[in-house]
């Protein structure tokens, strides 16, 4: 097997047909969004936030999924692959328990509770206004640093090693046209699209599978050869870049190991649990289906997909390493800087470099395709989503009367200043965790999510966590995490062949470890100081946690809950009553058309059917057979990745 990659095949350009396969891709999804913004309700919050609550099983499974596995992950978990064997797929096979613990326990009480967003369930849940704006400033932080600059960023690392387009040319290009449907459709679009891209990117990923194995000679080579694949130019004879003798096995060493085992099975659940059950991008989705089945439903669709990254992404990323081994696993800084312009490394060119060499011409528009469609799934996901937060539950609070017009012109117009931030923050990841773009994503996430995954597991299913409690753990939980991720980015990492100059605290404790010891902190601190303090009168818990979840009662407002939406009923009512009279502009009713706005439409229904329609918003029944089939799937899914588990531990 060649060392170099250039040895043993030549690197084919972007052929006609190639272009021809992803101008009919990007023109097909551009018109699938614009299909689906004109089936949207734009004039409402609900129609444009949460897609009018209509979406079926499969779209919001196919939306889940590919939110979840944007560029970022075909990049990351191909690169992680290729310098540290399998067990980097733990963060997907843990992902298929918590899919189902988001549709089976966590969406029913979110549903049930009438939100829009996860801070407003927080305010109506603890009452006040702090736990509400805090979570959705660091919401939005968490978004900038761990998803829209990563994707963007893994965007352009495929498409320069693919096409040899600038970088933010290629994002730039990529970005508009993502923009023109989710500025304009909501949710609607983006799920709708969602769907399109998921199909495109399995396929992809699939077809590039089957080459690499074939390639390589089948799955036995590739436990054969992958140990064997060590570049050229080693540093001083250290063992850096020697592929880990446990490179085949999920549960490694618990202080030497790469991803130690317990990390792997508590840390990575943590995370996880995190990242599908309490995170406004992913639950947006579940939000908007049409009813608990088809909340199910989709979760079920969408784990069983997370089963194909470990045969679609890791295995190639390994195999990439097999055949470019001096370049994929390059670990003299000149070489690698020559290679990928990333002294650190270039282990995240796995995946590009497969699509590059190995596809022939047509498929391999058709994986340039699947690469877009990963990008831009994600990033409209996100923005959609950050969009709703900063509208729903920053702004609505700086401008309580707030009209539905105003707030869905924020949103749009925030999408774009997020676009930007996230731009400017790109270059700040090539250095970081040794050119592992997923280790860099896993570790801030590390330091960042425990106590906010803490505060809604108590706030879910234990009724005596109170305000001061969820607040005053949070923060304690996010000064030390925030410590910790100081130390981790100030000291950096030692370089191949470098002596150890960290603190024990970064150098001893890995941050899986660190994620479990930060959340059982945050835990424990939210315990405490809600049992030292007034609980929450039950009055105001009705259908706000797991076990009132069905309660017919009706819930009494907090106080200050009640007054802030009075001034904002009074402030609207009043606006309306000025503008009356007042005709349109050409102007604006241009930039509407421009926006995909059309203003809400009179409101006819009757008291009763208004009440009627929340009512449906906010059930969660769920019929016999339905019910038994989706449980059933469930019990199948999850035996299913314990078999896995058990196989490749």
């Amino acid at each position: 097997m060649a060392k170099n990659g250039t040895a043993a095949f030549s690197s084919q350009g972007v052929g006609t047909v190639d272009v021809v396969v992803i101008v009919i891709y990007l023109a097909f999804c551009l018109a699938t969004g614009i299909w689906a913004t004109w089936r949207t309700n734009r004039g409402s919050i609900s129609g444009y936030f949460l897609a009018g609550r209509e979406m079926l099983w499969f779209t919001i499974g196919a939306s889940l999924f590919s939110s979840n596995i944007g560029s970022g992950s075909f990049v990351g978990l191909a690169g992680t692959g290729a310098a540290s064997g399998i067990a980097v797929a733990s963060y997907e096979l843990n992902g298929l328990f918590c899919l189902l613990m988001l549709g089976w326990l966590f969406v029913p009480v979110y549903i049930a509770s009438g939100v829009y967003t996860l801070p407003e369930y927080l305010k109506k849940r603890f009452g006040g206004q702090r736990l509400q704006v805090y979570m959705s400033v660091l919401a939005l932080l968490i978004y900038i640093f761990t998803k829209i600059s990563v994707d963007m960023y893994a965007g352009t690392i495929f498409i320069q090693q693919a096409i040899g387009l600038d970088i933010y040319v290629g994002v730039v290009i990529l970005l508009a046209i993502s923009a023109v449907y989710t500025v304009s459709g909501g949710l609607k679009a983006v799920i709708y699209t969602d769907t399109l891209q998921t199909v495109i990117m399995v396929a992809g990923a699939i077809v590039l599978m089957i080459l690499s194995f074939n390639k390589v000679g089948g799955i036995e080579k590739v436990y054969t050869l992958y140990p064997q694949s060590v570049p050229t130019h080693l540093l001083n004879g250290s063992d850096c870049g020697l592929p880990p003798a446990d490179a085949f096995h999920l549960l490694r060493d618990p202080v030497t190991g790469s991803i130690p085992w317990p990390g792997n099975v508590v840390g990575i659940t943590i995370l996880s649990c995190w990242y599908f059950c309490s995170d406004q991008v992913l639950v947006q989705r579940s939000l908007a289906a049409k009813n608990m089945h088809h909340v199910k439903g989709g979760s079920i669709l969408a784990a069983y997909l997370k089963i194909l990254p470990l045969f679609t992404t890791v295995f190639p990323g390994m195999i990439s390493r097999i055949l470019f081994t001096d370049q994929v696993g390059c670990v003299d800084p000149e070489v690698c800087k020559a290679v990928c312009d990333n002294e650190a490394g270039c282990t995240n060119i796995a995946y590009p470099k497969l699509v590059v060499e190995l596809m022939p011409e047509g498929l391999k528009g058709l994986m340039l395709a699947a690469m877009m469609a990963a990008l831009m799934s994600s990033l409209t996901s996100v923005f959609n989503s950050a969009s709703t937060l900063f509208t729903m539950d920053i702004w609505k609070r700086v401008r309580p009367g707030s009209t539905e017009g105003e707030l869905l012109v924020v949103g749009r117009v925030f999408i774009l200043i997020l676009v930007v931030i996230s731009v400017i923050w790109m270059p700040v990841l090539q250095a970081s965790q040794g050119g592992q773009l997923f280790n860099y994503i896993q570790a801030v996430t590390g330091y960042l999510v425990p106590p906010i995954l803490s505060l809604f597991l108590l706030a879910i299913f234990w009724k005596r966590t109170n305000e001061k409690g969820a607040f005053w753990g949070l923060i304690i939980g996010m000064l030390v995490g925030a410590t910790r991720m100081g130390l981790d980015f100030g000291y950096g990492s030692p370089k191949c062949g470098e002596e150890e100059f960290r603190p024990a605290i970064i150098a001893k404790v890995h941050f899986l470890h660190f994620t479990i010891i930060l959340f059982v902190l945050s835990l424990i601190a939210m315990v405490v100081i809600s049992l030292l303090t007034d609980p929450i009168p039950e009055k105001h818990l009705i259908r706000m946690t797991w076990w009132s979840r069905h309660s017919m009662e009706e819930r009494e407002p907090f106080k200050e809950e009640l007054e802030f939406n009075n001034l904002s009923t009074s402030i609207q009512n009043k606006r309306m009553e000025e503008r009356k009279e007042v005709k349109m502009t050409k102007w604006r009713r241009a930039l509407y058309i421009v926006c995909g706005y059309e203003p809400p439409r009179p409101v006819t229904a009757t008291e009763a059917e208004i009440a009627e329609q929340k009512r449906l918003l906010t059930s969660i029944t769920e019929k016999g057979k339905w019910k038994w089939f989706v449980n059933a799937n469930a019990l199948i899914l999850m035996t299913f990745g314990i078999f896995l588990w058990g196989f490749f531990s």
